[in-house]
């Protein structure tokens, strides 16, 4: 399903102007809605992770019109995630808090049209992550247990 490449440019130019918000709400609301990841950031400077979520949204948007640009970088990000203890499981809580940021952030201009084209971007962006994420059996062992 191709992505609503325009829409998905048009709303985060509203986001852009509003970094340090959309930032705040995310963390705020992902520790708040998923408290289970916060030892994820236990060693974490948050403002340095801040800038960093929002350079790889500002990638990502950038490379909409250019997705074969986007396959390497995410997959890289994908590994590296697995580094800092992120188990696929992990996955749905960061796209629930990333379009709950975006709603808050975009007010009005949330639609029902924009919710979609976000959750259709971070689907294939987790699909990307996911695919440089080579995750072993005892990796996931424990992640299955919990289920």
């Amino acid at each position: 399903m191709p992505l609503n490449v325009e829409l998905l440019e048009s709303s985060f130019s509203q986001i852009k102007a509003q970094e340090l918000k959309f930032t705040n709400h995310f963390y705020t609301n992902l520790f708040a809605d998923y408290p289970e990841v916060k030892p994820l950031f236990a060693n974490t400077h948050m403002e340095d992770q801040a800038k960093k979520l929002f350079q790889s949204l500002v990638l990502v948007v950038e490379s909409l019109r250019h997705p074969d640009r986007l396959a390497h970088p995410l997959q890289g990000l994908g590994t590296r995630h697995i580094q800092y203890g992120v188990l696929p499981e992990h996955y749905p809580m960061v796209g629930s808090t990333l379009l709950k940021a975006l709603a808050l952030c975009l007010g009005e201009a949330w639609t029902p049209n924009a919710e979609q084209a976000w959750s259709e971007a971070y689907s294939v962006v987790t699909e990307l992550m996911l695919s440089g994420a080579a995750y072993s059996p005892e990796i996931l062992s424990p992640a299955l247990q919990k289920r």
